[in-house]
């Protein structure tokens, strides 16, 4: 693995970061959404990470140290976002407008203190993923300069 990839792999979570950060902000905005029919109400949103893994690794190709034994990952990918299943919270609120004949309002499965922890973490991988493409970058210009 080269000092180069780097660069690729920390753009890759960063990309995925990203990703998280958008679904968090999508179920934080309907956090408070009602809807009169379960079939209608928002449900909260997570992405899905898989690891992205070196083809020439795989293959056999390189003459890299992980030949024998697992390949190392080349980055991270969203999978999938999926729809959290949990239960949907049915609320009494007759005189809103949004009831269905029952009474009831339907509120979405989000959580706001895990989507906050969520929105930190996200942010804090980010931030991680930067500091990491700035050190790579420093050490090349370190390279750079062996020779003079």
């Amino acid at each position: 693995m080269s000092l180069a990839s780097v660069f690729n792999i920390a753009g890759t979570g960063m990309s995925a970061q990203t990703t998280r950060l958008n679904t968090v902000a999508s179920n934080i905005a309907n956090a408070e959404t009602v809807s009169s029919s379960i079939d209608q109400t928002y449900r909260a949103r997570h992405p899905v990470f898989a690891t992205v893994f070196d083809q020439t690794q795989a293959t056999g190709d390189s003459g890299s140290l992980f030949q024998d034994q697992d390949a190392a990952g080349s980055g991270v990918q969203v999978s999938a976002v999926v729809e959290d299943q949990s239960n949907l919270e049915a609320r009494y609120e007759p005189k809103n407008p949004a009831a269905n004949k029952d009474g009831y309002v339907y509120y979405p499965n989000v959580n706001v203190v895990e989507e906050m922890a969520d929105m930190i973490s996200a942010s804090r991988s980010f931030q991680t993923n930067a500091d990491i493409m700035n050190t790579a970058k420093t050490m090349m210009q370190k390279v750079l300069t062996l020779g003079q």
